[in-house]
This record gives C-alpha cells, structure tokens and sequence, in this order.
C-alpha cells in the first residue's frame, strides 16, 4: 500500500482528496500562491500572512493530564492541564476539518541532527505556507529514510478552524495542545506558523531529559573555524539569538534550539527564523542574502508594484518573520552538530531599564542565578498584546516552552560547565546607562560584536575587571575598541539618585522572582542575587557625564 493510501485511510480522507508529502519548493510556491495574500517577493521569498495571530498565543497552550506525564510536566501558568476528553474533541475538530479540505500537505522531517537522539515528527496542515515553514525548519530527510518513515510525534495543524471555546478548559477561540501519551499536537484557532516550531520545542524539552537525560537549551549556537571553539547563546526573542550567531568568522550550527548531551552539542532544526524589522544588508549581511526563493516572509509589508520589502514598516507587526534553511547562511555548519563541548555560553537580555552593563563576566553561582531567572525586556511583537517593551523573567531563557520544572535544566546545566570548565558571560543587547523611557539609547551593534570578539579570542577572560554596584557583577575595565565609559555605565549616569532608584528597582524585581525557585537552590547561588544599595553609596555615580550617550 502506497504512502497516499495509507495516510488517507488512517485520517478518513475523501479519495480524491489531494495529499503533497515532502512537496519540492516550487510545487509549495504553485500551491501558496493560491492563498488570499500569498504573493513572490522582488528577492525570490514567499509572502505569506497568517491572519489576526501575527504572535505566539502563550495563554492557549495547553497539555494533556494523562497518567504517563502528569508527575513530571510542571504545571501552571505555563502549562496549563487539559482533560483527555477535552483533547478527543479538539483533535476531533481539528481532524474533521483537515477532512473538508480538497488538498492537505504533510511534512516527514527530523528534530534533532544528531541521529541517536533525533525525533521523527509529522506535520499535517492545510496550508501551503505552513507546509514550506515547516519544511525550512526542521532537518530534511533524505528519499531513502522517507521509504520507511514513521513518526514519533504528529501535528495536527488545523489553525484555519477556531477551537470550541464552550469546552472545559477552553478559554478563547485559540488552542494548542500537546499530548505526551499519544505523542500528538493538535493547533485551532491561529495561523501563526512559529505555534509548529515551539510546540516540537516543548516536546523536545520534555523528552530529551526524560528519555536520554540530554539538556535541551533556548539557544543559538556557533563554532570557531581554526580553534573548533564552541558558544552557546541563550536568550528570548529580540534578545540577538540569530543576529549574534550568524558571524562570518564563525561557523553556525543554529539560531534558536539547541541540545547539549554526553557527545556534544548539536542543533534541533534545519532552518531560522530571523525577526525581520529593521533589517538590512549593511547591519545583516547573512540574514538579508538568506531571503531568497525557498524563504518565506511572514507578515511583511511591501510596495505593490515592485514587490521590494519595507523592512522598516510594522503596520502589521513588530513581529515580522523570515524562515529560511539554515544552509541558507554561508557559514553553516553541515551537519548542524559538534562533538566539542562549549567553551562559552552567553545569557543574553535586552535590558529597556538600563540598568546592566554590556558585559559581565559570571561566576558559576552567577551563571546559575541569571539562568535561573532569564530576565529580559520582552519586546513589542513577539506575542499577542505586546506593543511596548516591558520587563520579565523566563526562566532558562525560554520559559513558555519548558516542560518540566525549571530546576531540572538548570541542575543539568551547573553540572555540564563544572565538567567541560565553560566559561559564562552575561551580554545585554539594550539599553545603557539609562532606560528607553528616559531617552537611553541601545548598545550599538558593533559594540556588541566587538565584545564577541573579545570573548572568542579569549582576551576578555584575561581582561582588569572590576564590581559593578548593586548586582555585583564582574565588569571589565577595557575591552578593545569599546569606549571604556560604556562598560561601566554605572560610573558615568547623567542623574545619581534616578539611576540607584532604577537599579533598586530591578533588583527588588530579581529578588521577588526569585523566591519561588529558592528551595531548590544552594545558599551560594541565592547570595548569587542582586543587594539593595544606599543612594549615598560611595560606589554609585555622583556626577554628570555629559558625552556618555554620544558614545552610543
């Protein structure tokens, strides 16, 4: 019995009903094209939209409470509990719909490059963009391992179709739930592509320490060419995940997720997906080339006649998209793995207060502490409702996705570095020496990579360092060509008692985060945390430094 024949079967399909598994690129850009919007950027990209859900719906993700996961899922605002029968109707609902559907496209593909612990997943969706997505992100088998293709894990994307919001545990239209004793995930009520991509995350940040006790990790990650060095970037979108990973002297496994195991490191997609605003060649030479035919742009806006992109509008969203295969990028590593241990990891945060120098360096009760606490400035687009940058704290840099308590992962973690001696640095990609409501500028770019460079050639670890106030943080006293005001903005704040009153305040925000994670932690890594200070402290800032924010 053929592919086609079976899969129909199995779902109760019409006969005719067209079925496009592994289609080639352009068979998807025939078929996209026919979807209200759907049109060919000047560069070769797809253009696609995906309706009112331009963001991730965190409110609507959903696990199923079965006997075989229930005491390991961390329960809560995160992953909130749904009942087997409410599960039965939605994936009724979402299976009946894919039935009323004349063509259906499914996609055969890999999580995981490394094939001791890869993960076979299926996608099944009605929508040619969502099936190219897909195709772009995850890893693409070859024809002979599609021959005898099983899937581990399903989706069930029926995102056109709203989930019933009278059913237990419904709270609006939108859902997306995973169950873990039919290794399914079914998505209603939101076309936004990256629901598929984060729920495979969650299902590898379940299984990966529960099956092969491999850390899975919210992380880009790259590789030196001459020294094989490797760094792991962590961070929550906007933070510079995929900006600060695509560099031209290093090679790069990946953007976003990552597993750290016994063998190495090795990356869970085979694709990015690179935010799109503000973009350009000169700033993003590698992000920009990628956006060529086989890319799809989501959510763009673009002149009508030259179908060239305005990278600068975001009357749709600050949230605009580009999903591209990670081979896309010249410098990628093929196949997405290393079997060398990290040398460095970066916690990145976007810091909109001001507050944190651009870099840190972190002791392993450091390390820890911030790890534990993921603090960032979540930016405006990233999820529905958030328009403006605000403060938060995701644990392990990637709290919506994570599965299981954070503790695990961040014990996983201090094991893995004390073992390998990694390095760790904290690296804020925001704001400087003042918050962007008080006119504060972001750390430029080339400053950032600079640091980088500094971290890479290992002249940084070597550097003068010195105790930034109230956080307690290592500072350096140089670093290259970054103006040395910059490294300690603490030193040169315009106002004394407005920048102490801000550094209180995010500390006070730390401290109280921290509480419900504390019980589990060792005395060390809680006196890891930020301590108030006294305004009249004779470390703080007591004078005006009237070229500090020209440096920026």
């Amino acid at each position: 019995m053929s592919f086609t024949e079976k899969f129909t079967k199995s779902l109760g399909l019409q006969s005719d009903t067209i079925i496009r598994r592994n289609a080639a690129v352009p068979v998807l850009y025939e078929d996209g094209l026919k979807e209200k919007g759907t049109v060919i950027s000047s560069s070769g990209a797809l253009m696609a939209y995906s309706g009112d859900k331009t963001g991730r719906s965190p409110k609507d993700k959903r696990i199923v409470d079965e006997e075989t996961s229930t005491d390991n899922v961390w329960w809560g605002p995160v992953n909130k509990k749904v009942s087997e029968r409410t599960w039965n109707i939605s994936k009724s609902r979402a299976v009946d719909y894919l039935r009323t559907r004349e063509k259906l496209f499914v996609v055969d593909a890999y999580a995981g490059w490394d094939p001791k612990y890869r993960l076979k997943v299926r996608i099944v969706c009605a929508r040619a963009y969502h099936a190219l997505f897909m195709r772009n992100m995850l890893i693409r088998p070859t024809e002979e391992e599609l021959k005898d293709f099983e899937p581990d894990f399903v989706v069930y994307n029926a995102g056109q179709f709203p989930a019933n919001s009278y059913t237990d545990g419904m709270t609006s239209s939108t859902s997306v739930e995973i169950n873990f004793k039919t290794m399914e995930m079914v998505i209603l009520g939101t076309e936004y592509a990256g629901e598929m991509k984060k729920g495979i995350f969650t299902v590898m940040f379940y299984l990966m320490p529960i099956k092969y006790d491999v850390l899975t990790l919210h992380s880009s990650a790259n590789q030196g060419i001459k020294n094989k060095d490797v760094t792991l970037f962590f961070g929550l979108s906007g933070t510079g995940k995929t900006t600060l990973s695509a560099d031209p002297h290093r090679l790069l496994i990946g953007d976003d997720e990552h597993c750290w195991s016994n063998d190495g490191v090795f990356n869970i997609e085979g694709g990015c997906y690179a935010k799109c605003l503000g973009l350009s060649g000169e700033k993003e030479p590698e992000i920009f080339d990628a956006i060529r035919f086989g890319s799809i742009l989501e959510n763009v806006v673009y002149d009508s006649e030259s179908r060239v992109v305005d990278y600068e509008n975001d009357v749709i969203t600050q949230n605009t998209r580009c999903a591209y295969p990670i081979e896309f990028i010249p410098g990628a590593k093929i196949p997405c793995l290393a079997p060398e241990h990290p040398k460095n990891i970066v916690l990145l945060t976007c810091d909109a207060r001001g507050c944190l120098p651009p870099i840190s360096k972190l002791t392993n009760e450091q390390v820890m502490y911030h790890f534990i606490s993921g603090y960032t400035s979540k930016m405006a687009g990233t999820e529905q409702g958030v328009t403006e940058p605000e403060a938060t704290f995701s644990s392990c840099f990637g709290q919506p996705f994570l599965a299981l308590h954070p503790m695990k992962y961040a014990k996983m973690l201090s094991e893995k570095m004390k073992e390998h001696k990694t390095n760790a640095w904290l690296l804020n990609t925001g704001w400087v020496g003042a918050s962007i409501s008080k006119g504060g500028k972001r750390c430029p770019l080339k400053h950032t990579r600079a640091i980088l460079d500094a971290i890479h050639d290992g002249s940084l670890a070597n550097a003068e360092y010195e105790t930034y106030p109230v956080f307690g943080l290592q500072v350096p006293k140089s670093c290259g060509a970054v103006p040395k005001e910059l490294l300690n903005p603490s030193k040169f704040t315009a106002n004394s008692s407005d920048y102490v009153s801000e550094l209180n305040s995010l500390a006070g925000l730390f401290n109280e985060n921290f509480k419900i994670y504390s019980a589990g932690c060792t005395p060390e890594v809680i006196a890891a945390g930020p301590k108030v200070a006294s305004v009249d402290s004779p470390s703080l800032p007591a004078k005006i430094a009237p070229k500090f924010f020209n440096l920026l």
